[in-house]
């Protein structure tokens, strides 16, 4: 039997609570990380897209960190990476001093580097402190991908590049990884709606945002399909399609539908800071009928189980 993902199979990506004034939360932040953690997550991802990481101050980031893992007992993965080499290994250090299980590094945005410049970006960040590192492949917002061939490659020379969260879209990609990178080395989906298709080529999980109200299913899911019960799995998986759509748009793109679900549950969160706008009303309601979806999606597993 294989063992357990380092920081678990079901990674919330956790939203950043603001006060009224916008102000960051940091006793909302600790009680929302709690919440996570009994209600089906095993880690926790701060300060990445989904908790607006792009509009904390470094004061407030760090903050954060030290707020969430001082808040649980299960994981807490620092988002240190930016466009910034130097940036970056500044933030590494703070979440090392902060406690952090681990940090997740994204590929250097607006920069577009060279193959040559991401790798040695990730060496400088991976060497600066002993924590694991989670690479973020996600192209649709850096304009760049790290891409199969370079993550083996680091996986393989950077002792403590552990992982990879993978929002490429590309699951003939992944397989390649998960076959070619070192044993231990780990592909989670970047993406929720392909949590099962990563998983069917050997992801160890998702780090994912509908997690916030849905984590127990996919927990519940990922168990589905280790255990080879294909059917329960898929009856999950279409139990959360309303989620997928709902969780990012062009009208309402992540964190806002997030923050929405949020504040249905009852968590305080608070609106997004610009240049994310106030979400109205109404995707608050709609967030409480998708939430409604993914009770069924639970009570489908008692009925079939």
């Amino acid at each position: 039997m294989s063992a357990a993902p380092r920081f678990g199979s079901v990674v919330t990506a956790m939203v950043t609570p603001f006060g009224a004034d916008g102000a960051l939360d940091l006793d909302a932040a600790a009680a929302l990380a709690r919440y996570l953690a009994e209600h089906g997550s095993d880690g926790i991802v701060v300060a990445g897209t989904t908790g607006e990481g792009p509009v904390l101050t470094d004061s407030e980031r760090i903050s954060l960190f030290r707020a969430v893992v001082e808040s649980v007992t299960i994981p807490v993965i620092a988002t240190s990476g930016t466009n910034d080499t130097a940036h970056s290994i500044l933030m590494t250090r703070e979440a090392e001093a902060a406690g952090a299980a681990g940090v997740l590094v994204v590929t250097p945005y607006y920069n577009r580097p060279s193959a040559a410049g991401l790798s040695a970006h990730f060496r400088a960040v991976a060497e600066a402190s002993d924590l694991p590192v989670v690479l973020y492949d996600i192209p649709v917002r850096s304009g760049r991908r790290i891409g199969p061939d370079l993550t083996v490659q680091l996986a393989t020379e950077v002792v403590n590049i552990v992982a990879v969260k993978d929002a490429t879209g590309d699951v003939a990609s992944a397989a390649r990884v998960v076959a070619e990178a070192p044993a231990g080395f780990e592909v989670y989906s970047g993406d929720d709606s392909l949590t099962l298709p990563f998983a069917s080529v050997g992801g160890v999980g998702v780090i994912s945002v509908a997690s916030h109200w849905a984590g127990p299913v996919f927990g519940q899911m990922l168990a589905a399909h280790s255990e080879g019960d294909v059917t329960l799995a898929a009856e999950l998986n279409r139990s959360m399609l309303e989620s997928y759509r709902f969780e990012s748009s062009e009208e309402y793109p992540n964190p806002v539908p997030a923050k929405a679900a949020c504040r249905a549950l009852g968590l305080t969160v608070g609106q997004c800071r610009l240049p994310n706008a106030p979400a109205p009303r109404s995707l608050d309601d709609q967030a409480r009928s998708v939430i409604a979806g993914v009770t069924q999606g639970v009570q489908t597993r008692q009925s079939l189980a």
